[in-house]
């Protein structure tokens, strides 16, 4: 059975990627920073970052301040971790969202083909055409500090939540392409064929047999498009259509780079070494994980 094949697909996976040191080295680092991120959202510890401290401001490393402090007297190495709950929230925010855009419509569009695949089709290559940066920023400065009304709520996108839409409405147009690929190849073998002569319902067929054997193609492309994602958050923090009231790492940039002209390279540092590591820990699990799941890739056809 598809179903199966799938699950033992997954431990196999699993068991080829437990044999690779560097993968699983990677692994615990992802594994630190998710961590950091919940200690973030207890907020235990932090300082209050309405308020700032400027008898302490620009202060070396020492003990107390172990990065030193900016010109706010604000902790550097807490507004570090307080960013990795930033990037990390709206990354996986914007990769889910993305994730159901692209496999929804990448599954409709594969299945039932004709006009439905022609209007989805038409409107992936559409915003694929369009340069990415462009599309997001754009995205980014309609959404920012939007009103509305949606069944009696008033909702009001400020910062952050502008930047989840953002980027989950322009990142799922390559997802959506690789399912709409790779749908078009299972419609039509013997299984699905099977499915349809006793008479199972499309619904059916598309949620117990199709999505589950294209899933490990959203797996793989939400950790491959993670970095991205985190990247694309601090872009637009630096351009100032991001987050605000709170540390992230695009902030951090911003203002570090102020101050490295005055000597003070703590904060600039801080935030580069802190996107370095995820984005490599990241990088290193999402090609393991690729190359244990595409069958392609381990030599075992399609």
């Amino acid at each position: 059975m598809p179903s199966q094949r799938s699950a033992n697909q997954w431990v196999e996976a699993w068991r080829r990627m437990r044999r690779q040191r560097l993968t699983m080295f990677c692994l615990a680092i992802i594994v630190l920073y998710i961590g950091l991120a919940i200690w973030a959202f207890t907020g235990v510890g932090f300082p209050d970052w309405d308020k700032g401290d400027y008898t302490r401001n620009n202060e070396g490393c020492s003990l107390q301040h172990w990065l030193g402090t900016d010109i706010q007297g604000q902790d550097i190495l807490f507004q570090t971790i307080y960013g990795t709950r930033v990037a990390l929230t709206v990354a996986t925010v914007a990769a889910l969202l993305a994730a159901v855009i692209g496999t929804v419509l990448g599954t409709v569009a594969g299945f039932f083909g004709g006009i439905i695949d022609e209007l989805i089709t038409w409107l992936y290559s559409t915003l694929a055409s369009i340069p990415g940066i462009l599309l997001l920023m754009a995205f980014a400065f309609v959404l920012k500090d939007k009103q509305f009304d949606l069944f009696g709520w008033h909702f009001r996108l400020t910062g952050i939540n502008a930047v989840y839409l953002a980027l989950g409405l322009t990142g799922w147009v390559g997802l959506c392409r690789l399912i709409r690929g790779e749908v078009i190849k299972h419609r039509d073998r013997d299984y699905i064929v099977a499915a349809r002569a006793i008479g199972v319902s499309n619904s059916r067929i598309l949620f117990r047999y199709l999505i589950p054997n294209v899933f490990h193609l959203v797996i793989i492309t939400f950790s491959l498009s993670f970095v991205g994602y985190i990247h694309a958050e601090v872009i637009l923090t630096y351009l100032g259509l991001g987050v605000v009231d709170v540390p992230s790492w695009g902030k951090m940039i911003r203002d570090g780079g102020q101050e490295l002209a005055k000597g003070h390279w703590q904060q600039l540092t801080a935030a580069a070494v802190a996107i370095f590591i995820i984005s490599y820990a990241l990088h290193i699990f999402g090609d393991a994980l690729r190359d244990a799941l595409d069958p392609k890739l381990r030599g075992e056809g399609i």
